[in-house]
């Protein structure tokens, strides 16, 4: 399963690395020390949540938001990022 899901890149109050939301996933968050680090680190706390949410009985996830509705702060920005969850046949 594909899932792609806005991602909110804020730069650190020191200019060292960004932190990084997601709007949809509550409370999914990372950080990293430069951009590529923060992307991948963002990628797997998405990917992690999604999976919690899978394991569910009756799992939802969340409607993506819309870009241009989103209110940003003046250094942040989004970008989309793609997360691929294999699932494999139960061997019950």
């Amino acid at each position: 399963m594909t899932f792609i899901y806005p991602a909110v890149f804020t730069p650190h109050k020191d200019g060292k690395g960004f932190h990084v939301e997601f709007p949809d996933l509550a409370d999914c968050t990372a950080d990293g020390p430069d951009l590529e680090d923060a992307i991948e680190n963002a990628k797997e706390a998405a990917y992690n949540w999604i999976c919690v949410e899978l394991e569910e009985e009756e799992p939802e996830l969340p409607e993506v938001s819309h870009v241009e509705d989103m209110e940003l702060d003046e250094k942040s920005f989004v970008r989309q990022l793609m997360i691929v969850v294999k699932l494999l046949p139960d061997n019950d």
